[in-house]
């Protein structure tokens, strides 16, 4: 249990037992494909201090260096890309900070390996905009933030070359599905499905949930213009 715990208070009172690199890797390469997509979105529900959410970035990052070592301009792009498309929730704020920080760090670290002196700080700016807006304090099993909100996620897509659109959805939508889609993770007797629009999206031919708020268009150096 070496490196695993805290403290025993900590698991007494929460339960937290962080998983161990080796079971880490074993369930993530059940998913390989998807780890190794630079787009491809994951929510870890209870994330600790990170050990998913670091190993997936890795595995992500990996990719956007083999394909754009050698163009700066593109490896930032795409590396924005793949933290942009990472989510967790945890009770306790120190995970928080501490999940935080470490993506951050595995993002500043690779970067400045692939790209040297390229890296800009403009980039790094906005990593860290987004890990705030991306990683959370809250429950993940009532659905509400640190304050008693509900949570909310910041989806951040690419538009049109480095234009980037922000759309936030309360992530009980989510997870709740709709008549027409339901989520793996509704309840299908639930009557909460009409609490929002749901609409079908053709770029992914699948039902959405309305977006709880949208944003304007910026370049994804910007995004903090509209924290």
């Amino acid at each position: 249990m070496a490196g695993q715990v805290k403290s025993k208070q900590r698991v007494a009172d929460h339960g937290e037992v962080f998983t161990n690199p080796r079971e880490v890797n074993a369930m993530l390469d059940m998913v390989k494909q998807e780890t190794e997509r630079i787009d491809s979105r994951f929510l870890e529900p209870a994330c600790g201090n990170g050990n998913f959410l670091a190993e997936v970035l890795r595995r992500k990052l990996a990719v956007v260096a083999g394909m754009y070592r050698t163009s700066p301009y593109e490896y930032m792009r795409n590396a924005f890309v793949a933290t942009a498309s990472l989510y967790g929730v945890d009770l306790l704020p120190d995970n928080v900070e501490e999940c935080r920080e470490r993506l951050y760090d595995i993002v500043e670290n690779e970067a400045k390996s692939a790209i040297k002196k390229h890296i800009e700080q403009r980039f790094l700016n906005a990593v860290r905009f987004v890990l705030e807006k991306n990683i959370l304090c809250g429950d993940a099993l009532t659905l509400k933030d640190a304050n008693g909100n509900p949570i909310r996620f910041a989806e951040w897509s690419i538009v049109t070359g480095d234009k980037v659109k922000r759309r936030d959805y309360l992530l009980s939508e989510l997870l709740e599905g709709s008549d027409s889609q339901q989520s793996l993770f509704g309840d299908p007797f639930s009557d909460r499905n009409d609490a929002v629009e749901w609409e079908f999206d053709e770029e992914i031919q699948a039902f959405v949930p309305s977006a709880v708020e949208e944003y304007p268009l910026v370049n994804y150096w910007e995004v903090q213009r509209h924290g």
